[in-house]
């Protein structure tokens, strides 16, 4: 039995309850407070800290690669890929007004795509690209010149197999960990609680607010719910359509001289590597094997590991000794498009899902409409 001190402090009613502490979790409290301090918030975590995906991705700043860009304005159409384009943008500039680059450690070194004989017949094909997504995104966020041809730089990366490289001097990489860190610390001088070690487990409806079950014996209540949970999402969410979706990643031991600094791609974005210091951080090639990533199982398979030590001795590290020191994975969730999943799935129950393995960029904007969302409602 819990005591009258706790039922009247840690099991308070709240006016916000939001489940998961990642990215997105994180940054809807960061709004909802910015915009209403008086609101009674609490985030419940059902780890020591959030393990789906905002801890375990590469730490990229970006807003996609020219191969994906075109990919998406293919599927979805010009103008949902400049939207969700934008979104990113809006994020990353987000990210580096709220924090100092120190509080996070970003470094702008710039973004790479890495373009091979198969997936362009000619250089001019490449420019041709280049030029239609320049003067796209000139129009949507008033940049110009955002991708240009480096390839130059081949030579100087030491780069295997590489035909052409595109650089956009825009992205930059970052440390996730130090940024839910900084998030966190943000958080509780607003007056946010945080508790971890408690799981959302179901909700229902109670006078006009809800009465939430979670592993512990004492049920919460709050007047809205906000589930964060993204790629874990589960049965707890059907209507929301999220797959979850494993990245795995590994890293290297020190490089001596190592020839590179950025964020860099491969192959409409499946691959992906940058530089921690002088380490390379490697993943992705799901893309090998997406029956198999669709788990939540936080394991890494031979399968993705050996595709990803190919892809580093033989493109990225040709020649170089170096051994692989850590590896691991997270798991993103995928809606059925490239925006996230944000709506009011019950009365007064909201959710913010399916980040798109983008969270980082996207995170930092959805959780701003997600929250004027919950705000209009209880206006």
């Amino acid at each position: 039995m819990s005591s009258t001190w706790e039922l009247e402090s840690f099991y308070a009613p709240r006016d916000v309850i939001i489940a998961g502490s990642g990215f997105a979790g994180l940054w809807s409290a960061y709004h909802l407070k910015k915009n209403h301090p008086g609101l009674k918030i609490l985030i419940i975590e059902k780890n020591p800290f959030p393990t789906g995906a905002s801890t375990r991705n590469a730490g990229f700043a970006c807003f996609g690669s020219v191969t994906e860009l075109v990919d998406d304005a293919k599927v979805w159409g010009r103008e949902k890929m400049l939207e969700i384009v934008a979104m990113r943008y809006e994020g990353v500039k987000k990210i580096n007004k709220v924090f100092s680059a120190n509080e996070i450690n970003y470094k702008q070194y710039g973004g790479f795509e890495l373009i091979t004989e198969n997936q362009y017949s000619s250089r001019k094909e490449v420019l041709e690209d280049i030029d239609w997504l320049n003067d796209s995104l000139f129009q949507k966020i008033g940049h110009k010149n955002v991708f240009r041809l480096s390839d130059k730089k081949i030579r100087q990366f030491n780069f295997q197999d590489t035909s052409h490289l595109i650089e956009n001097k825009l992205e930059g990489q970052l440390h996730p960990g130090l940024m839910i860190q900084s998030l966190i610390q943000k958080l509780q001088v607003l007056g946010v609680t945080i508790k971890t070690g408690i799981e959302l487990k179901s909700f229902e409806e109670l006078n006009g607010g809800l009465l939430i079950q979670t592993n512990t014996s004492v049920p919460l209540t709050a007047t809205q719910l906000l589930i964060c949970t993204n790629g874990l999402s589960g049965d707890l969410l059907p209507e929301a359509h999220t797959v979850p979706a494993r990245g795995q990643v590994l890293v290297t031991s020190p490089i001596k001289d190592l020839s590179f600094k950025g964020s860099f791609h491969y192959d409409e974005g499946y691959y992906y590597f940058r530089n921690i210091g002088n380490r390379v951080l490697m993943g992705g090639a799901r893309n090998k094997a997406f029956e198999e990533e669709q788990t939540t199982e936080l394991s890494v398979s031979n399968t993705i590991q050996q595709e990803l030590e190919r892809f580093l001795r033989t493109i990225i590290l040709p020649g170089q000794n170096f051994t692989i020191d850590h590896r691991w994975s997270g798991i993103m969730g995928m809606g059925k498009e490239k925006f996230p999943t944000i709506k009011e799935i019950k009365p007064n129950c909201f959710c913010l899902v399916g980040l798109g393995g983008m969270g980082v960029a996207v995170a930092p904007i959805a959780g701003e409409q997600v929250a004027r969302m919950m705000l209009k409602a209880i206006s």
